[in-house]
């Protein structure tokens, strides 16, 4: 199996004496449980509860300089590392977008783990099927890779796993809609976060009916992104990521399973398709009830 450059990532490096709790207050993962080679999943949120940005966030060893970095999308890592500045106040700490210099690389299947000493390295916190992740230098991580993150693209679909832009919309989606739930993204047993008592509330209250699920299409299709899924005349959400004949899709769950229950087919592109529950989704699909 081969090993990604994933370009589509950036690096935003926090780093100093009050990092550690800095993070701590602001994002929906928690910080306290990230250490050299333990990463963690988690998102910067509005104080209304929706994803300004998500990521993976490891910690680097002290004898390489200490300091938290967040793999993030690179779209969004000038922004997430202003937007962690505006927060900074009086911290003892300095917040820098280091993607032109810094690399993320993913490996899966029986893909060669690199030694520590080449970076930044982890299991990917989401799902161990996803494979191990890297932070290295740029030129480290182009000399390792044999493979794009276009390669990388059909691994994380068929495994379920969105992404944002393609998936959902920063700005817009609440984790429980991304997923964040379900992937280790929101540790609802920590302290106080911006935007957690939205979080939180959707928790307890049960009340995400839109959700990111996967689809199966005829075999060799599947819909561009942002593409319509329908029953009849009735729009259940847009598709996003596809590879093959797998993709994922953000719905609304309700509307799905109303439309599965009056015998209603479900297109998505305009061909048929259906839904398969990931083995790692804990909430009810389509049709299967509460």
């Amino acid at each position: 199996m081969p090993t990604a450059h994933l370009t589509n990532r950036g690096v935003v490096r926090v780093a100093g004496a009050d990092a550690r709790t800095f993070l701590q207050g602001l994002v929906t993962c928690d910080i306290d449980r990230v250490a050299p080679g333990e990463a963690r999943y988690g998102a910067l949120l509005t104080p209304q509860g929706k994803i300004i940005a998500d990521f993976i966030v490891i910690e680097a060893p002290e004898d390489a300089g200490g300091g938290f970095y967040l793999d993030a999308p690179v779209v969004l890592c000038a922004d997430l590392a202003k937007r962690l500045g505006f927060y900074r106040l009086r911290a003892k700490v300095e917040v820098a977008d280091l993607s032109s210099a810094l690399a993320v690389v993913a490996g899966w299947g029986d893909a060669a783990r690199p030694a520590d000493e080449a970076g930044l390295v982890h299991e990917d916190p989401r799902l161990p099927a996803l494979g191990w992740r890297a932070i290295m230098a740029g030129e480290e991580a182009a000399g390792l890779a044999d493979a794009t993150w276009e390669e990388y693209l059909p691994h994380r679909v068929r495994l379920g796993i969105p992404e944002g832009v393609a998936d959902f919309t920063y700005g817009d989606a609440f984790p429980h809609e991304a997923l964040l739930d379900q992937l280790g993204g929101v540790d609802f047993d920590k302290g106080c976060y911006v935007g957690q008592e939205v979080v939180s509330r959707m928790q307890h209250r049960g009340t995400a009916r839109t959700r990111i699920v996967s689809l199966v299409y005829p075999e060799g299709f599947s819909a561009e992104v942002g593409s319509p899924v329908v029953a009849g005349e009735r729009g259940l959400g847009t598709a996003g990521s596809g590879a093959g004949d797998r993709g994922l899709a953000l719905i609304r769950v309700d509307r799905a399973t109303d439309a599965l229950a009056a015998g209603e087919a479900i297109l998505s592109g305009g061909m048929p398709v259906r839904f398969e529950r990931p083995d790692w989704a804990r909430f009810p699909y389509p049709g299967e009830g509460a």
